[in-house]
Parts: structure tokens; C-alpha cells; sequence
């Protein structure tokens, strides 16, 4: 059974700090990238921050100099280390894995809230 369970989420004061965990398992090929998504209220899901092949990081602009991405293979973890966090930041985010047959695994969201 294919499980991407994701924990860390929470409420923080803008300039606050959460590290998120996914935790894989059950999927017995490699991946292609594994990072994470957000959906904030009413808007679609877009990307933040993944690893792509060779292990190159990659992020969305709004978050680069403040969010970190880091992977433990033995674990089959990856986290999302998120610093000086702000409002617009809220949002259910969700661990995605792309699998090497191309198979699109996500988890079921941690629900990330800042306030100013």
C-alpha cells in the first residue's frame, strides 16, 4: 500500500518557523523528483520546492533564501525546513512523489497557517 503521511503543519506568527516531514513508503520504484506542493484557500495547488534528478533542488521564487528541502533516503523522508514564514504562505501543503513510470503519488496535506 502507497502512503506519503505528512506531519509538521501548524499555526505560527508571520516570521515563525514549521518544518514539515513526508514520510514514503509502499512504492517500490525510484522517484524522479519528490518535493512539495501548497493549495492555498480557492486557489489551485502550485508547486514550492522539490528534488529533480542528480539531487538538484529546485524552488518557487517566493520562497527561495526562506525555505530549505532536504531528503534522508534511508528514512525515505523528505522535509521541507520553512523560515520567516508569512501570511501569504497559508495553505494545505502536500508531499508529491514522481515516480520513474511517470505515476504521480501525493499525500493527504498538512495545513500550514501564518497570521500576521
Amino acid at each position: 500500500q502507497v502512503q506519503l503521511v505528512e506531519s509538521g503543519g501548524g499555526s505560527v506568527q508571520a516570521g515563525g518557523s514549521l518544518t514539515l516531514s513526508c514520510r514514503v513508503s509502499g512504492i517500490s520504484e525510484s522517484d524522479i523528483s519528490m518535493g512539495w506542493y501548497r493549495q492555498a484557500p480557492g486557489k489551485e495547488r502550485d508547486f514550492v520546492a522539490n528534488f529533480a534528478r542528480a539531487g538538484y533542488k529546485n524552488y518557487r521564487d517566493a520562497v527561495k533564501g526562506r525555505f530549505t528541502i532536504s531528503r534522508d533516503n534511508a528514512k525515505n523522508t523528505v522535509y521541507l525546513q520553512m523560515n520567516d514564514l508569512k501570511p501569504e504562505d497559508t495553505g494545505v501543503y502536500f508531499c508529491n512523489f514522481y515516480s520513474q513510470s511517470q505515476r504521480d503519488y501525493w499525500g493527504q496535506g498538512t495545513q500550514v497557517t501564518v497570521s500576521s
